[in-house]
């Protein structure tokens, strides 16, 4: 497409250039579902947004809509940490604990080694490295000033390879029993007190974050209000999938539509690197995984999806439908999920510092 093309584009009406967002994004997605990767509703509208920026287009994402559909972000974390979740890290705290830490300090590691040689900034480099909630680490980077754009390049590349990888392991070790994912009921009517609840949760979260001031406020509120209303039996949480699919758009469609061709460029010099530490993560973790297998009898299948590095909603996926302890796996996708929401800030801020200083010495 030429300069004037992509002039011409920007110069049309906003309504217009809705309209070619929303027709990308359902191409990209049914694209997407039907590959199988995992996150298409995310990454469509992403790879749309993407598409309309580099085109010229000027819409963003409007900012209370996208606040709100953080909040659904956290509503949806929560739900997926019942109580007997809860229970499992509390039994097993030592060894989550342990696994929890080293996965951590493998991820944070390898994210300090990429911006101490230049590949990303720094915190960028480490929000990109979290193994947490891929949606998740997007949202928190974006709150805290790293770049969103080339996070969600590195968590959607380590979701991708690692859900495949899982996949693998779990098909060779249980044979052809392991399931696909549900279809999805777009359709089912939702329980509507459980929904009203939950978006009385969410606008009201919307509304704090948006008065506090403080990063990623609208979707850690309620994450924390969630699980606490959510386990003593206050609210029930309801998220039909067209919220969700509208809440991931939203968020898909903010990150796409602020990329641009230096942070493309960037990110395709950086890919190969990238991928190696990918590898590398995923080694350290199935040596973690072995290790869990000799020391303390967990079962192996069991044991390497408790560990993989993320793409914990693909992980629970492969572990529902495979022979494994689903409540160790959970828990220890849970566990780590919250200690990289509590220590990613500091983290990032600490690593970021320090490259900074030695670059100034250089």
């Amino acid at each position: 497409m030429t300069r004037a093309e992509r002039r011409s584009l920007g110069d049309r009406a906003p309504a217009v250039q809705w309209v070619a967002l929303l027709i990308l994004s359902v191409v990209f997605v049914v694209v997407l579902e039907t590959l199988r990767l995992p996150a298409a509703l995310l990454l469509g509208p992403m790879l749309a947004g993407l598409v309309l920026a580099l085109a010229g287009g000027t819409v963003r994402a409007p900012a209370a809509p996208f606040a709100f559909a953080q909040a659904v972000l956290g509503c949806m974390i929560a739900r997926s940490i019942p109580l007997s979740t809860l229970h499992e890290i509390l039994h097993d705290w030592p060894l989550l604990l342990i696994s929890v830490f080293a996965v951590i300090g493998a991820s944070y590691g390898l994210g300090w080694l990429l911006a101490r040689w230049g590949v990303l900034p720094g915190a960028t480099a480490v929000w990109g490295s979290s193994p947490g909630g891929a949606s998740a680490m997007i949202v928190m980077a974006d709150a805290y000033g790293a770049d969103a754009r080339l996070v969600a390049v590195m968590q959607y590349m380590r979701v991708v390879i690692v859900a495949s990888g899982a996949s693998l392991v779990a098909r060779m070790v249980a044979g052809d029993h392991v399931a696909g994912a549900k279809a999805v009921a777009w359709m089912a009517e939702p329980a509507w007190t459980p929904l009203v609840q939950t978006l009385a949760l969410a606008i009201g979260s919307a509304l704090l974050g948006a008065k506090l001031r403080f990063p990623s406020a609208s979707m850690i509120a309620p994450l924390v209000l969630g699980v606490v209303l959510q386990d003593t039996g206050l609210i029930v949480i309801e998220l039909p999938p067209i919220l969700l699919a509208v809440s991931y758009a939203l968020i898909g469609w903010s990150i796409g539509l602020r990329f641009t061709r230096p942070i493309l460029i960037h990110a395709a010099r950086a890919l190969p690197r990238i991928i190696a530490s990918i590898v590398v993560l995923i080694a350290a973790c199935g040596g973690l995984a072995a290790m869990l297998v000799v020391m303390a009898g967990v079962d192996p299948l069991t044991a390497y999806l408790a560990t993989s590095p993320g793409g914990a909603d693909s992980v629970a996926i492969i572990a529902a439908s495979s022979d494994v302890d689903l409540p160790f796996v959970m828990a220890m996708q849970t566990a780590r999920l919250i200690a990289v929401l509590l220590t990613g800030p500091i983290i990032a801020k600490f690593i970021a510092d320090r490259v900074q200083a030695n670059e100034r010495i250089l």
